[in-house]
């Protein structure tokens, strides 16, 4: 796909690894709207970045929890930009919670934005990218393994590489549905020095990564015109260590 001059989406733009794959497609000359739902001051800082690097972009605030929010955030991106053409489905909230502990109220606060809003931002997306397209959902490598603190989390992404390939099926072949799930590239806030150290001694390539191989990744697929329905992980090897 040519990325030049086309319009894209991205939810949960604000901050972190949502930034950054914003701002990429900004660097391709894409006309990119910047979902957030809280972050007003971090995702204008994310516009800036994007004209910096010589897009255009554009802040749209939305809460994807909210039964509506996905759909109005395609209304609203596609009424800004004047078509859609790319969609990457990054916002999502990841909260440590012992099994025994999980409550309704932190279940459905984590499946309401982690995997009910990208299946509705997608159905949305769907019914407006008349000229085709790609998706890029991001998941997690929690999709893969068993983390016991974020039982809830990892279904959740489970749940987003299967939404991907059941989409994937649907929307062929003017729309391709690809999904990334990175391992640790950017450590949640509250994680320690010492927390990174133990994974970066455990991962196959020695180290972390950085939201730059996500980048990657998402450029990858969306250029990459016979692939559909895959997930990429994007860990370092540490799916491979056993």
């Amino acid at each position: 796909m040519k990325l030049e001059g086309r319009a894209a989406l991205v939810t949960g733009a604000g901050h972190r690894v949502g930034r950054e794959l914003a701002v990429a497609l900004g660097a391709q000359g894409m006309n990119v709207a910047v979902h957030f739902n809280s972050s007003r001051d971090e995702a204008d800082e994310t516009v800036r970045l994007i004209a910096a690097a010589g897009g255009k972009g554009h802040a749209l605030q939305a809460d994807l929890a909210e039964a509506r929010g996905p759909m109005l955030v395609v209304q609203e991106a596609h009424r800004k930009l004047g078509a859609l053409h790319v969609v990457v489905n990054s916002a999502a909230v990841m909260t440590r919670h012992p099994f025994a502990d999980i409550s309704v109220a932190d279940w459905d606060a984590t499946m309401s934005l982690n995997l009910r809003a990208p299946f509705f931002v997608c159905q949305a997306a769907a019914g407006v990218m008349t000229d085709g397209g790609a998706i890029v959902n991001i998941a997690d490598l929690a999709a893969f393994e068993n983390w016991p603190a974020y039982v809830h989390h990892g279904i959740s992404k489970n749940g987003i590489v299967k939404m991907t390939q059941s989409l994937a099926r649907v929307l062929a072949p003017s729309i391709r549905v690809n999904a990334i799930a990175p391992g640790a590239v950017l450590l949640p806030d509250d994680w320690s020095d010492v927390v990174g150290e133990r994974l970066s001694d455990t991962t196959p390539m020695r180290r972390l990564g950085d939201p730059g191989d996500v980048v990657g990744a998402m450029m990858y697929l969306l250029q990459a015109d016979f692939v559909t329905g895959e997930t990429i992980i994007v860990d370092g090897g540490r799916h491979i260590r056993k």
